[in-house]
Formats: structure tokens, sequence, C-alpha cells
């Protein structure tokens, strides 16, 4: 499954941009951490039986989720 990327026009701004990578991060540890919600290996081969995708590859995704803030975004 190869997704189609294309370019906005105007490009997106880069407010819009850091907004969707708190979300993304906010949302992956909350998930994460829900009392009764999913643990990260029921996640994972959710993920895998919808994708195919190797489970380490997705760990690794799954991993650097909460993290994106971090890497991405300055406060």
């Amino acid at each position: 499954m190869n997704p189609k990327i294309t370019k906005s026009d105007p490009p997106e701004s880069t407010e819009l941009l850091a907004s969707s990578i708190v979300k993304i991060s906010t949302a992956m540890d909350k998930l994460l951490k829900e009392p009764g919600g999913l643990n990260n290996e029921a996640i994972v081969l959710l993920l895998h039986d919808c994708t195919k995708v190797g489970k380490p590859d997705i760990r690794a995704v799954l991993k650097a989720l909460p993290q994106l803030r971090g890497y991405y975004c300055r406060k």
C-alpha cells in the first residue's frame, strides 16, 4: 500500500504541522496509558494484521509516536 503524497497549495503552515504533531503524540501517549485500553502488543497485532507490516517496524513507529513532540516541536 503506497499512499499518494500531494502538495498543498499553499503549503501547510509550521503552526498547523506542529499542532498536528502534538495531537498525534498526545493521542498515542493517552492510548498507551488509558486504563482498560489496548496495550502496546495488542496495537501491534492489530496493525500487523491490517497492514502486514513487520511487527518490529510497527513497534519502532509506536515507540516514536509519543516522542514526536520532543523531537520536532519547540516550546
